[in-house]
């Protein structure tokens, strides 16, 4: 189960400290509303305690998202060690932080956000991060609508901030964001068929650009999948008291849906030798079975039987988002 870094759980803690609560919860459901309703940041987040309300209600849910998918490209890049990060829309530095958890060695960081609210939380929240990129970012207040270039780095990340764009001028910045991107580029969306389709969009993009998909796709053909089918993961994550209440939740945990894209430079991609799984696996007495984005570009229920005791132990052990090997020797 996904957890906060304790240094980040801290940091909101500590700014916590003495806030009315119900007050920081109430925000948080004005901006879930606001965001469902399709508003973006700036309209709703206007000073501190919103952006601190947000970072109580949604930073947990995103960083295990991002998390999740930084430590995919990890594995399919095990020598990608990037010097420099650019987390764009980088909101109170969500991402920033699950740069910071799978690439520790990072040098230097840019956050970009429109919402100086956002940027000054960031930086109060990685105070005492034990990374010193993350100490000591470099900012930059800007509207990703606005165009221009943005810093060259060798890992540039977009998370849960292409649904604040307009429609009109999302594959214009996913190429921004692309020129910009010295070795990878990941994009994080929510969950949903309306953030598939933002992601499929993008893949269109970065294809046309010369960018090589790394992940979750094993090929670069045309995602097989069919409406009302679409390519999504999740993740389960730990909620704190003060997450729970703003949430009005009950449960201890959530498990929060995302789709996502790892684009890469040709010089870092190798082709990927195993299909994606695709949703979670079922485990039956004779055979594990795997809904499988295969390498090939298709689309199938893969069976590994139990006859075949290593795959099978192997197989039982994958879940969802998880790479599968069908020919692995057994």
């Amino acid at each position: 189960m996904a957890e906060l870094p304790d240094a980040l759980g801290t940091a909101i803690d500590a700014l916590m400290d003495g806030r009315k609560r119900p007050d920081l919860h109430a925000r948080a459901g004005r901006i879930s509303d606001a965001y469902r309703a399709g508003e973006n940041s700036t309209g709703v987040v206007r000073e501190e305690a919103d952006a601190l309300a947000y970072a109580v209600s949604r930073l947990p849910a995103t960083y295990a998202a991002a998390v999740e998918v930084l430590a995919r490209l990890a594995e399919r890049c095990p020598d990608f060690s990037p010097a420099s990060g650019l987390d764009v829309g980088a909101g109170p530095g969500t991402a920033s932080w699950a740069m910071a958890e799978i690439f520790p060695n990072m040098a230097s960081l840019t956050q970009v956000d429109r919402n100086r609210s956002f940027l000054d939380l960031a930086r109060k929240l990685a105070a005492d991060a034990e990374a010193p990129a993350m100490r000591q970012p470099a900012q930059l207040l800007a509207d990703l609508a606005g165009g221009g270039a943005l810093p060259a780095s060798d890992l540039v990340v977009l998370c849960y901030a292409l649904a604040e764009l307009a429609p009109p001028t999302q594959a214009a910045t996913v190429r921004r964001l692309w020129a910009a991107s010295a070795g990878a580029l990941v994009i994080v969306e929510p969950g949903t068929p309306a953030g598939y389709s933002r992601i499929l969009a993008a893949r269109d993009a970065l294809i046309a650009e010369g960018a090589k998909i790394l992940a979750p796709c094993p090929h670069q053909a045309p995602c097989p999948l069919v409406a009302p089918d679409w390519c999504h993961f999740a993740v389960r994550l730990s909620r704190s008291r003060d997450h729970m209440a703003a949430k009005g939740a009950t449960l201890g945990y959530e498990d929060e849906k995302f789709s996502y894209l790892v684009a890469v430079r040709p010089a870092l991609f190798t082709p990927a030798e195993a299909g994606r799984i695709l949703d979670r696996p079922e485990t039956s007495k004779i055979a594990v079975a795997a809904k499988l984005c295969g390498t090939d570009g298709s689309l199938s229920l893969a069976l590994v039987p139990k006859r075949q005791k290593q795959a099978y132990a192997a197989a039982r052990r994958l879940k969802w988002g998880d790479e599968l090997r069908l020919d692995a020797p057994d």
